[in-house]
């Protein structure tokens, strides 16, 4: 009831905090590691790409960029969109871009590790 409701929109709420403080984190260490020491070839930025832990760090930043569009798109769909039918579709159309995004990045790691192995 009232009471799920309320707890999932706490748990969205914390979630949106919680992956864009991730999000900042990983974009201030992309500046501050291209600003002290770039990559002088493609080969060295996706040998950089490929060591583990930034492979993980990017995965997960990737994620969270996901997580964090999506919750903040469906609360401005749900907020602003009240025809149901209209908002089931524009939700449903957002779920499947963000879809293809993550496709997306899937292959183009994928790639990445292909080329760096």
């Amino acid at each position: 009831g009232a009471m799920s409701r309320k707890a999932s929109g706490f748990k969205a709420w914390v979630l949106q905090r919680v992956s864009a403080v991730y999000l900042a984190v990983y974009f201030a260490y992309l500046f501050a590691y291209f600003a002290l020491c770039p990559p002088g070839s493609h080969s060295e930025f996706t040998a950089w790409l490929a060591a583990p832990l930034v492979g993980v760090a990017t995965v997960l930043f990737l994620a969270s960029l996901l997580l964090h569009a999506w919750i903040g798109l469906r609360d401005v769909v749900i907020d602003y969109i009240h025809p149901l039918r209209l908002r089931l579709a524009a939700l449903a159309v957002v779920a499947l871009l963000l879809l293809a995004c993550a496709v997306s990045f899937a292959f183009s790691l994928l790639r990445v590790y292909a080329i760096a192995v």
